[in-house]
């Protein structure tokens, strides 16, 4: 008798999937695709300075606090910053279509769920999810477009989203102030919505560029997760709230560093220890992969601190409203359009590492001539330093991205772009802190040199406030409250004077930052382009 087992039929194996090789796709499907997702990553990065520029507005709006109100911005991007390097776990897990478009759709809920809230705590719970699922799109727009163009196309890749990355804070403030001018303070988050169901819809349409694998979803290791939330959470917090509380003189701000601190240490751990960890450091194995992100660094502390430094000193000394200071700065922006070619075309035929000494060198140049500011500069002052700058900053971007992210493929690409952005989005908390504390302490130093001034040479103070008194007239009646008046507009243009002379030197010290990031240039050596396989090689 023949054995049963002989006589049943097999079972058909289950069809194993053929990964989805990116560069086979219709040239067409490909620019669509990057169209759709570099398009998210604007509205994304947009949403930080349109909701910068009408803080005012939302505190009166909330009847929230000045400490409040600051949280709707750090929550954002405490929560932004720790998604940006876990996005290319989930990218491998979800496939970089789902990601994607549950990014962009929960970023678009969450947009009309700040614009409907209540209260200031309402508010910033809303912001908290909405950095967190909007962080993925950034890094994932990067890896992508390395995945699916090759050649003189690739080239152009980190040009756009140079582009973009850099557009989108110079444009925020602009389209912040006249939406919160026209419309309401509302509005701000109102407008994510059209454009973020868009993006969503497309995203599921058209992004098909790798195969999810949702076993790893069962593998997440949540002390990895967990500890990579303390120490970059912990870390932006004390980067954001330091320079307004005395930094580890406040006990919040200490117990943060102490909490960012350990979570560092056991993401180590996890990092080098764990089965399957949610943030791969592999890329750092790279030499030239390590010089980029430090590049990047640097990069995001004078990309992030420049475009905080000019609205800052339009609005303190000059008296702008958030509408005249985004036609001001906008002329970085166009700059940065007018070089995307000129950058792209330039990281094709000649040594990355030539292209970013000229970009660091001419930064460091913009940066210097505005160290020459005055409380009188206005739009035409600051038009050379500001399109010398936005020009620049391609010079930078563009090579850098192409020293971070070429040779490297799949799932090692996804890691490196996560890491790559945490570092330009680091840069940019340390420098924007840092600024702050240098331009608070040099603004104390000058106003106390300009009161030695004025102490050993009394007689002119007491002069110039009569003569503000003599102008002034009657205004007030009584002759001790002109007095007070003319003593108060001295002491107003001694301020003005000495914030003007702290911008003076927090330029210069920025110019010399970026002279001493060229001397790491002649370290990089540029990766070989191999040829890449499916993205998704698991």
């Amino acid at each position: 008798m023949r054995d049963v087992a002989e006589l049943t039929p097999p079972v058909p194996a289950r069809p194993v999937q053929a990964p989805i090789d990116p560069m086979s796709l219709p040239i067409a499907t490909k620019y669509l695709i990057f169209g759709v997702m570099a398009f998210g990553q604007f509205m994304a990065l947009i949403d930080i300075q349109i909701v910068a520029a009408s803080l005012n507005d939302v505190q009166s709006g909330l009847s929230a606090g000045p400490d409040e109100i600051s949280w709707i911005q750090t929550g954002y991007l405490m929560a932004e910053l720790v998604m940006i390097p876990f996005s290319a776990y989930l990218a491998q897990a979800l496939s970089t279509r789902w990601l994607f478009a549950l990014s962009a759709g929960l970023f678009t809920i969450s947009s009309a769920l700040c614009g409907m809230a209540w209260d200031i705590q309402s508010m910033i719970a809303f912001r908290v999810v909405q950095g967190f699922v909007g962080g993925a799109m950034v890094p994932t727009v990067f890896a992508t477009g390395f995945s699916l163009f090759s050649g003189a196309q690739r080239a152009m890749i980190p040009a756009i989203l140079g582009m973009v990355s850099v557009l989108a804070p110079t444009l925020g403030p602009t389209v912040g102030g006249w939406l919160t001018d026209a419309v309401g303070w509302r509005s701000i988050f109102y407008v994510n919505i059209v454009p973020g169901a868009a993006v969503t819809v497309l995203s599921v349409l058209l992004i098909r560029v790798d195969r999810p694998n949702l076993a790893m979803l069962k593998k997440i290791d949540y002390a990895h997760l967990t500890s990579l939330a303390c120490f970059l959470g912990g870390l932006e917090y004390v980067l954001e709230e330091g320079p307004r509380h005395d930094w580890f003189g406040d006990p919040a701000i200490a117990t943060g560093a102490w909490l960012s601190f350990v979570g560092f240490l056991l993401f180590l751990e996890r990092s080098f220890r764990s089965g399957g960890p949610i943030v791969r450091l592999t890329p750092f194995r790279r030499p030239t992969f390590v010089f980029a992100c430090v590049f990047n660094l640097v990069i995001g502390f004078g990309l992030y601190s420049a475009t905080y430094l000019v609205p800052v000193f339009l609005g303190r000394v000059r008296g702008y409203d958030s509408l005249q200071i985004g036609t001001t700065v906008v002329v970085a922006g166009v700059a940065q359009v007018l070089s995307v070619v000129i950058a792209a075309r330039l990281s094709q035929t000649v040594d990355p590492r030539k292209v970013i000494t000229v970009g660091l060198t001419l930064f460091a140049a913009s940066l210097w001539l505005a160290s020459y500011i005055t409380v009188d500069w206005s739009f035409f002052d600051l038009l050379g330093p500001q399109a010398l700058r936005g020009f620049a900053i391609m010079l930078c971007i563009v090579p850098s991205v192409n020293l971070a992210l070429t040779g490297f493929v799949g799932p090692e690409l996804r890691a490196a772009s996560g890491l790559f952005n945490l570092m330009r989005n680091l840069g940019g908390a340390v420098g924007i802190a840092v600024v702050n504390t240098w331009l608070a302490d040099q603004t104390r130093i000058h106003a106390a040199r300009m009161g030695e001034t004025l102490g050993e040479a009394s007689g002119r103070a007491t002069d110039f406030v009569a003569g503000v008194a003599a102008r002034m007239g009657g205004a007030f009646g009584d002759p001790n409250q002109t007095l007070l008046a003319a003593r108060g507009e001295f002491g107003a243009l001694v301020g003005r004077l000495a914030l003007t002379s702290a911008f003076q030197e927090v330029f210069r010290l920025m110019a010399w930052l970026f002279l001493a990031a060229l001397i790491l240039v002649p370290l990089c050596r540029p990766a070989p382009n191999p040829a890449a396989p499916p993205a998704d090689a698991h």
